[in-house]
């Protein structure tokens, strides 16, 4: 159609007119959200730019969405309460991406998640040589399209696989693991913890419960020695405990006090066989129990393909789709590239729309950095930044138009390096004209928007309100923006912090074979903050969290240390404390005051006041939690959820206790004017002067206000917190402790923080250096590795291309090093001569 032929109507609307925003914190906020651009939602943690974001326009968004389906649809979804808003005007539907997705299940991979896998499996049904039944290669032609194939050489007529037939979640699954690729298995280790101990002495530990004692007597007449400690059994007789036939057995039982014996006739079960017999039983408890004899094991039969062996018969390119599957996404792309050459000219049309479709899933996840992944990665060891990005470039790949999709921190676990790439991949959703929303700290996506929405000016009830709007060059210069500064190019932490010496020695490690680490060796010094640079798939989390942390539990426990763990020396270190970003606590009885400990000692106040003694009330009375105390209504929630059938739940405050969550009795009893359910209602900060003169309950809550988390209410539900707060309220907890021999491992402690939220975090990192900790950082904000005392840049590249530890030392060490993959953006960070200019993307 000629572009004179039908013009764009000039009543489309320009923006999304949100009015009179009171979700969470905001504060009746009336903002226009820019439709068809990128916008960027910022500000400190717990400003309520996520509120604005996902909390009101992607729940509003969603809820128009389904106000489509029929009734019989709605009432099978789950759905979001409505949020608190006079009005939206011009939302489109809305999709979102999660900060933190939720982890796969055991039948999701690299494969599977992408999407890619669906189309590889019917390019092997359709474009693969397949085998006749006598073993005859069939290969692809125009003739072999139909239901049926017929085999030149043979004659031999068989069913032709469907895409169906290569998945392991449906047809093509391996019988003996069902598609999971490994199989729990009974691990003969556990089965007999400690062999000087004699079998009487219960050195066989599936014997010593109940009736499966008398395995252990007819183990005696089988011949096996049970007075002897099980490491002098002979061959033959250990044959019997662990792998003896089920044999019948007559076995003769003394009882000690009337000296009568019984002779009873026993179905003999081996130690392995009373393991799988537990895990048959209906008794949830008895299958717990044996949990602890179990190990997985790559499945013997499929060697962990999840195929049955029909479905690996069949091949694409001289491949079949297991050893497809082991390619990275990188080699797959030329792979597919070389495919046309070795296929007929007379599916030159398939062969091209199949090509087609596979590129198009494959392109935006090598754009986003992800080029390292293989398709049979299984989806629950990805990062949380992996995760998301697979997630991402699945919206991307839809090709909608007229959609609002709401970002919550895209940027998460991106090394700089792949940031260009997903400021391409926001680009293409704008570019296909959908509106995009991108909450965001990464000062490079930020200045890659077309419109900023700044809340502010601080968090909780001293932030929901606009304190600017504008281009990214707009909030530069604007006196009013927090942001503003760093955008312009202001350090979030000071560059001239004093160095940390430190005691001395260092935690080793020496890994032998893991993913992409082979003979490693890493050294952290003690008392002194390490971070960990490197793009995604480097080997950053292989090191830390699958290799230093359970190697040193495990010596710290006792027992061994992890195969593929050489050698550890801990230099002294007696703790390993991990914290993440997680959310603390399932629903309203979790708060930040049951959390820091504040809360016990604040209802031991109340149970002290002269009208709860008389009462002879304990601190238990002035808890939400117990009966005594909660409201009857509501059970101490404070709400009740009113269930509309096919409509969302509506949440509503209770109607006895008004949202206080207590009865009237225990509302009746007053500390200094304020009821316990007033105390609740302040925050941290008000707490702290309010009970300045209780030296327990001021403790409790200083380490809170000094983490930065002051404006917080001491009754709030946690699971509502940012992932900043939630870490920082982790610390918090912990501040009060020793330090000394502890170590702390941080994975993306800077997710979700604004620059002067990583300010606020370096500061606690401060305190727990000065207390005797050692931390251990992994991210990739270049505020945090600046202020680092140590740092281990891991690269080149992802995958197969990572693995190797490139440079150590200061942060100036790393911005000069050659071939450093941090320190080129290190040292324009640093503002030294090495700094690196940024290419620059355009978008529309």
């Amino acid at each position: 159609m000629a572009d004179t032929e039908l013009s764009v109507p000039g009543t489309l609307p320009a923006v999304i007119g949100v009015h009179g925003a009171r979700h969470n914190n905001l504060r009746d906020v009336d903002v226009d959200v820019p439709l068809w651009r990128i916008v960027a939602v910022v500000g400190v943690s717990g400003s309520g730019k996520t509120s604005l974001a996902m909390g009101t326009l992607y729940a509003e968004g969603m809820h128009r969405f389904l106000e489509g389906l029929s009734t019989y649809s709605r009432r099978r979804l789950t759905q979001a309460q409505r949020p608190d808003v006079d009005r939206i005007d011009h939302l489109p539907a809305a999709l979102a991406l999660r900060q933190r997705p939720p982890i796969p299940g055991p039948r999701s991979t690299v494969g599977t998640m992408s999407e890619v896998l669906n189309v590889l499996r019917l390019m092997m049904s359709r474009l693969g040589s397949h085998l006749c039944p006598n073993g005859h290669r069939v290969a692809p032609s125009i003739a072999t399209q139909g239901m049926e194939i017929s085999c030149p050489v043979c004659g031999a007529r068989f069913e032709h696989p469907s895409a169906e037939s290569f998945a392991f979640n449906s047809y093509g699954a391996c019988p003996a693991c069902q598609g999971l690729g490994v199989r729990s298995e009974v691990d003969v280790a556990t089965l007999v913890p400690d062999p000087d101990k004699t079998i009487a002495e219960g050195a066989v530990l599936p014997w010593n419960s109940g009736g499966r004692r008398l395995s252990m007597y007819a183990a005696g007449e089988l011949g096996v020695r049970l007075d002897v400690p099980y490491r002098s059994l002979t061959d033959h007789e250990r044959d019997i405990v662990l792998h003896g036939e089920p044999v019948r057995q007559q076995v003769t039982l003394h009882s000690g006090r009337n000296a009568r014996t019984v002779q009873l006739s026993v179905n003999y079960d081996n130690a392995v066989a009373a393991v799988e017999r537990s895990l048959r039983s209906d008794n949830e408890r008895t299958r717990r129990l044996v949990q602890r004899f179990l190990v997985n094991r790559v499945c013997s039969v499929c060697h962990g393909t999840r195929l049955r062996p029909e479905a690996l018969a069949s091949q694409l390119g001289g491949r079949n789709l297991a050893e497809i599957s082991a390619l990275t996404l990188d080699e797959l792309r030329g792979f597919a590239a070389g495919l046309p050459a070795g296929l007929s000219a007379e599916l030159s049309r398939l062969t091209t729309g199949l090509l087609a479709e596979l590129n198009g899933r494959l392109t935006p996840l090598l754009d986003v950095g992800l080029a390292y992944l293989t398709l049979d990665r299984a989806g629950a060891s990805l990062s949380t930044g992996e995760r998301q990005r697979i997630e991402l470039t699945s919206t991307v790949r839809a090709s909608t138009t007229g959609m609002l999709y709401v970002l919550d921190e895209p940027s998460v676990g991106l090394h700089p390096s792949n940031v260009a790439g997903l400021r391409k991949t926001l680009t293409a959703l704008a570019g296909n004209g959908n509106s995009v929303v991108v909450v965001e700290h990464e000062r490079e996506i930020i200045r890659a928007a077309d419109w900023v929405i700044e809340i502010g000016p601080a968090a909780g009830r001293n932030g929901g309100t606009v304190i600017a709007e504008g281009t990214p060059g707009q909030l530069e210069g604007d006196p009013r923006s927090v942001i503003g500064p760093f955008l312009a190019g202001a350090a979030a932490v000071t560059r001239d912090r004093p160095a940390r010496p430190g005691p001395g020695g260092q935690i080793t490690i020496e890994v032998g074979d893991l993913y992409n680490l082979h003979d490693l060796t890493a050294a952290f010094p003690v008392g002194q903050l390490t971070a960990l640079a490197g793009p995604s798939g480097a080997g950053k989390t292989a090191l830390i969290l699958d290799s230093l942390i359970p190697a040193a539990r495990a010596q710290l426990g006792g027992t061994a240390l992890p195969g593929h763990v050489r050698r550890l020396d801990l230099a002294g270190i007696r703790q390993v404390i991990q914290v993440d970003a997680t959310p603390i606590g399932q629903n309203a009885r979790s708060t930040p005051a049951t959390y820091c400990g504040a809360f016990d000692q604040i209802r031991r106040v109340f149970a002290e006041s002269g009208y709860a003694r008389r009462r002879r009330w304990k601190p238990g009375h002035f808890s939400f939690n117990t009966r005594e105390g909660q409201c009857p209504t509501c059970r101490g929630l404070g709400h009740i959820d009113l269930d509309v059938q096919y409509l969302p739940d509506i949440t509503v405050e209770c109607p006895t206790c008004h949202g206080a969550r207590f009865n009237d009795a225990t509302l009746a009893v007053r500390v200094d004017g304020l009821t316990i359910a007033d105390v609740l209602g302040l925050t941290v900060d008000d707490a702290l002067e309010q009970f300045a003169e209780r030296a327990s309950v001021a403790a409790a809550l200083r380490s809170v206000s000094e983490v930065g988390l002051g404006y917080l209410r001491l009754g709030e539900p946690t699971p509502s917190l940012s992932g900043g707060e939630s870490q920082r309220l982790r610390i918090a907890s912990r501040l009060r402790a020793s330090q000394r021999g502890a170590l702390y491992v941080f994975d993306e402690p800077s997710t979700g923080l604004h620059p002067l939220d990583v300010a606020t975090l370096a500061g606690v990192f401060d305190r727990l250096l000065a207390a005797g900790a050692t931390i251990i950082v992994i991210d990739h904000d270049l505020d945090l590795l600046a202020a680092a005392d140590h740092l281990i840049d891991i690269g080149p590249g992802g995958g197969p291309d990572g693995g190797h530890i490139l440079a150590t030392g200061t942060p100036e060490d790393i911005a000069r090093a050659p071939g450093s993959a941090t320190g080129p953006w290190l040292a324009e960070h640093l503002g030294l001569p090495e700094a690196r200019q940024p290419d620059v993307l355009s978008h529309g």
